[in-house]
């Protein structure tokens, strides 16, 4: 028999595509009547926010490619208009159910249980009333309407912002005929009004005001529609890095343009009249694959306000407080801590407190000389870097790289950027054509038996908010080949020296693609010698063609190989004579699976790592990631169980089929209910009790 073609485009799935699939992954949350409502809510936004994304970067870069004379097909063989008619297709499925989810269940679902969101005919005499004056004291003050005729033409319309189409009958004060008009909300009113009074329970939004008053800004004319609509731009930035010379100021040139990128997506009211809609298309350049009519709101990310303003705790996820390592319980040293032997942190398991001690602490330290770290996404108002600026401010030698390049965080790693100058901190910007994505902090002490190196390295960004929902590992240690490598990957990004020799780490874009190929070669070896041979693979997407080739030919050769991939994946599991051996989950719950753990059996030796990067071209190639080996047993033998955990998840986990598709995976006749997140936030509230010293 011939060996199989493992490069052949059937045996790969289209990363779009597969994305979108993830995107119905997260809607199916919304739709789950075992998910608390609030939650449920927040689902159906987070849908569309990533739906927003998708097509301000990946949609807008095939639009881009297309218009700059195509490029060779995808993986799977599909061509740049292949792929966008496939895009419209399934994305439009995708909007009608996110708008099912909201008309038919939750909406009345919140009303039943006294949160109502109300329609303009849903108002009582007082509750409209009051929404007037609400109107006439905090909206019309701030509102533009836009007369369209041929001194005005039609406006600039920013990125994703909250617009009307006004069809009007009549005369102005100068006689000239009024036909349209385009009304932009402000984005400084909230979108979601809540009605007063005790008990009263209802919200409102800012769309269902306007439009039920929207009369009042045009005296004299007659009103004879109003239309919502939005436009989804291209976001992505564009920086020749090799042509400028400061990279801070070309990026703050840079975000304005992102507002008014290329369109490419327009979403119109259904009730819009044609008309109005092919007028809005040839605004924007648009077709009709580019468009996408909603029943309802357009925009459903706004409705994520409803969470905080409902103050209904049985409508959410029960509240948990993140545990604490038992060694840290009373501690007053961390760094003491640290010497006695490696930690372990699994975030949002256990607090993310002891990272922003361990700087703090070094910040305080008269005996700390130097602070080094990495920052890609920290958030704004971050108590990490507060206390970066206090050890710059104490004396300390601080160095930070911020990555400015994290997309949609360019502006706030700007500002905390120059926060850290203004303390005297060393700031850098990484490397050109590499967006620095490793996530490390490393604090040089004086010790009596000399200098001592503590390091911090995780699988998440230095986000303290995104650490209580994204589930993330992070390692404190002083081991001294560790520091080395961590001290050369500095020196490596500031100084730019030649490539370090790593004893420990492994880093991309020097190794770690090598590193994984080759532990996938050395598994099918085991396997072909009859020695035990697994992978365990936990990550957010897995897209790199030679990878996938690689856990291919593993599994040719009898490997087990257990794939647990949270976003995109490209590889298609239990294909005949090609990926038989194969299993590929999704889990998709109360937190974002966001931790990269790689297992290697290894004959029964293990190799095991975690890392900032995932299994795509540009973490391999075009970024600077680590992977850092775990080897104390404690703490191996805590991935394995909490890698089980996830290997047995029959509530929240989706399996991938061969034809790119997700089923549910549900318990059999007489099994138990598993999800791996229940049973981590058990598990690590009973600490040692669990049976895993922590």
């Amino acid at each position: 028999m011939d060996a199989p073609d493992l490069k052949a485009p059937h045996h790969y799935i289209n990363r779009e595509l597969s994305f979108l699939e993830f995107n119905r992954r997260v809607l199916a949350q919304a739709l789950d009547e075992s998910v608390p409502l609030l939650e449920r809510l927040k689902f159906l936004c987070i849908s569309c926010s990533n739906l927003d994304e998708f097509f301000e970067i990946r949609v807008a870069g095939l639009k881009q490619l297309q218009e700059l004379g195509g490029a060779p097909p995808a993986a799977d063989g599909l061509s740049i208009p292949q792929q966008l008619d496939a895009i419209h297709e399934r994305a439009t499925r995708l909007v009608a159910e996110q708008y099912r989810c909201l008309n038919e269940l939750l909406l009345p679902a919140l009303a039943a249980e006294g949160v109502p969101l109300l329609e303009a005919p849903q108002w009582s005499a007082e509750q409209r009333q009051w929404l007037e004056q609400y109107f006439e004291r905090e909206v019309e003050p701030v509102l533009s309407p836009l007369g369209l005729d041929p001194a005005r033409p039609f406006p600039r319309i920013q990125n994703k912002s909250l617009n009307f189409i006004v069809r009007l009958s009549g005369k102005d004060a100068f006689d000239r005929d009024s036909e349209l008009a385009i009304v932009q909300a402000p984005r400084s009113l909230p979108r979601v009004v809540p009605l007063p009074g005790p008990g009263a329970g209802g919200c409102v939004l800012l769309t269902t005001i306007v439009q039920a008053f929207v009369d009042k800004l045009f005296t004299g004319i007659q009103v004879m529609g109003c239309y919502q609509f939005r436009v989804t731009r291209n976001s992505d930035l564009f920086v020749d890095e090799e042509e400028i010379d400061d990279l801070r100021r070309a990026l703050e040139g840079e975000l304005a343009h992102r507002r008014y990128g290329a369109a490419v997506r327009l979403e119109t009211a259904s009730d819009c009249p044609e008309d109005m809609v092919k007028f809005l298309q040839a605004q924007f350049a648009s077709n009709s694959v580019d468009t996408y009519p909603v029943d309802g709101p357009v925009n459903l990310n706004r409705l994520s306000a409803m969470y905080d303003l409902v103050q209904r705790p049985d409508l959410k996820y029960p509240i948990f407080t993140p545990g604490m390592p038992r060694r840290l319980i009373g501690a007053t040293d961390l760094l003491a801590t640290i010497r006695q032997h490696d930690l372990l942190l699994h975030h949002p398991y256990q607090s993310f407190a002891p990272v922003m001690d361990f700087i703090r602490q070094a910040a305080a330290d008269p005996q700390v000389l130097a602070i080094k770290q990495t920052l890609y996404r920290a958030g704004h108002d971050s108590p990490l870097v507060d206390a970066l600026v206090a050890a710059a401010n104490a004396g300390k030698d601080v160095t930070v790289i911020v990555e400015l390049r994290a997309r949609f965080d360019e502006e706030a790693n700007i500002e905390l950027s120059n926060r850290l100058q203004e303390a005297g901190a060393h700031v850098m910007y990484g490397v050109v054509g590499y967006k620095t994505h490793a996530k490390m902090a490393l604090v040089v002490r004086r010790e009596p038996g000399g200098i001592r190196r503590y390091c911090h390295l995780g699988t998440g960004n230095y986000h303290p908010r995104a650490a209580r929902s994204y589930t993330d590992y992070g390692l404190f240690t002083c081991d001294e080949e560790i520091g080395h490598d961590v001290h050369e990957l500095f020196l490596q990004l500031t100084s730019l020296t030649q490539t370090p020799r790593l004893k420990r780490l492994t880093q991309s874009p020097f190794g770690m693609h090598e590193m994984v190929l080759e532990k996938l070669a050395r598994e099918a070896q085991h396997a072909r010698a009859g020695r035990p041979a697994h992978v365990i693979a936990k990550m957010n997407a897995l897209v790199d063609a030679q990878a996938i080739e690689a856990l291919y030919r593993a599994s040719l050769a009898g490997v087990k190989i257990d794939l647990i991939v949270r976003g995109v994946c490209a590889l298609r599991p239990g294909l005949p004579g090609v990926s038989e051996n194969i299993t590929v989950r999704s889990i998709v719950g109360r937190f974002l699976e966001h931790s990269r753990v790689f297992w290697f059996e290894n004959g029964g030796t293990p190799d095991i790592f975690c890392a900032s990067a995932d299994w795509m071209e540009r973490n391999f190639f075009r970024r600077v990631e680590i992977a850092f080996p775990i080897s104390d047993p404690r703490h191996t033998a805590r991935l394995r169980r909490d890698l089980g955990f996830c290997l047995q998840d029959n509530l929240q986990a989706w399996r991938l089929l061969p034809d790119g598709s997700y089923e549910r995976i549900r318990p059999g006749p007489g099994e138990a209910g598993v999800s791996a997140q229940s049973e981590l936030l058990a598990a690590y509230a009973a600490g040692p009790a669990s049976g895993v010293p922590l």
